[in-house]
């Protein structure tokens, strides 16, 4: 999974960026600091993993792993190429979501490119920028689908229709992710890669007064009902807080966390926010060799997870033996839970679940 980190200029992306990876990406307090994008890839926590892991005290570790790309701050006219707009605009389009930051705090210390704290305006700004960007793509597709069309073949005629009434849609200034069309028509639009199509979380980054006074906050109020008019998920973060997290000792983290009032970091809401948003879920392999956790679409069967494995996994596929992790942690070991029937032989019609410790038979 990779997620592209979008913003304008000094909303904090590059510090949610150095707190979530780590990465000491600069971040400093003039526009375009990010040129290149950076790129830093965490590993998802998983406490089913550790335990599986304390289980079998495997050779190698394996968990799931985010890719995260802090994208150079975006401004009015990047879809035209202002402020080296074009080239960041195909970094997001290589992403499979975007985490937009939003400035939501007042510093008369941090510049903000458009002179004040609005987080409406900077969110339509961004918004405008992907929805211009994706307009020029579809009137290519478009012109291109109607010279097709003249030759009478009935395929390109209906997606010339579908992308004129797309065309229409985003020059009114509507995102693709609100167009409403049918399964096989957004299958269409999907071949088309459309920035404003991506899945959206919003990251309003407040100050630590602002943090703690959630239903108080006029800024974050404001982001969460634009969100909610589109879909859209919000993440309440302090990147300033998740920075200085990350220089504290693990054992001092979660007093410090507890402080500031919160239960988890911002980076495990994020992973969070994240799998949900993407429909993802993750099923477990263990044993001495290796503990790993593999992510997946929800509604994968057992054969296309057989196949994230391996695709000898998915050909050969006989059956899968799998125990809920849950059942698996009150028996304390395999063996018990194969006791007690616990351990199941599930078919290629069966559809994975969140937590299932699977071992997958096959035979090539």
């Amino acid at each position: 999974m990779k997620l592209g980190i979008v913003g304008l200029p000094n909303v904090g992306k590059s510090t949610l960026f150095n707190a979530i990876t780590n990465a000491g990406a600069e971040a400093a307090n003039y526009p375009f600091c990010t040129i290149e994008p950076n790129i830093g890839t965490v590993a998802v926590p998983d406490s089913r993993l550790d335990f599986l892991a304390e289980m079998y005290s495997p050779k190698k570790y394996t968990p799931a792993v985010i890719e995260f790309v802090d994208i150079a701050g975006l401004v009015k006219g990047a879809s035209k190429g202002e402020g080296l707009g074009n080239k960041f605009l195909e970094n997001i389009r290589r992403t499979d979501a975007i985490v937009h930051v939003v400035r939501c705090f007042d510093d008369e210390n941090v510049i903000h490119v458009e002179g004040s704290t609005d987080p409406v305006r900077d969110m339509e700004i961004i918004d405008l920028e992907l929805i211009m960007a994706d307009l020029e793509m579809v009137e290519r597709r478009l012109e291109k689908a109607q010279k097709a069309a003249k030759s009478g073949d009935k395929k390109f005629r209906h997606e010339a229709e579908v992308m004129e009434e797309l065309r229409r849609h985003l020059d009114g200034g509507q995102s693709a992710r609100s167009f409403q069309c049918s399964e096989s028509d957004m299958e269409i639009i999907a071949a088309s890669d459309l920035l404003s199509l991506k899945p959206v979380i919003y990251a309003a980054n407040m100050d630590e007064s602002g943090i703690s006074e959630l239903e108080g906050n006029k800024y974050y109020n404001l982001v969460c009902e634009k969100a909610e008019a589109e879909g859209s998920q919000v993440l309440p973060i302090c990147a300033k807080t998740e920075q200085e997290l990350t220089e504290l000792p693990p054992e001092e983290r979660e007093m410090f966390l507890q402080d500031m009032g919160l239960s988890e970091s911002g980076l495990d809401r994020l992973i969070k926010c994240s799998y949900s948003l993407l429909g993802l879920i993750s099923f477990l392999t263990a044993g001495a060799d290796e503990c790993r956790a593999w992510t997946i679409k929800q509604g994968t069967k057992a054969p296309q997870a057989a196949g994230k494995i391996h695709s000898d996994f998915e050909r050969g596929f006989i059956r899968a033996e799998i125990v809920a992790f849950d059942d698996l942690r009150a028996c304390g070991s395999m063996a018990a839970a194969r006791e007690r029937g616990l351990i199941r032989s599930e078919g290629k019609d069966y559809v994975m679940r969140d937590g299932d410790v699977t071992l997958f038979r096959f035979n090539v």
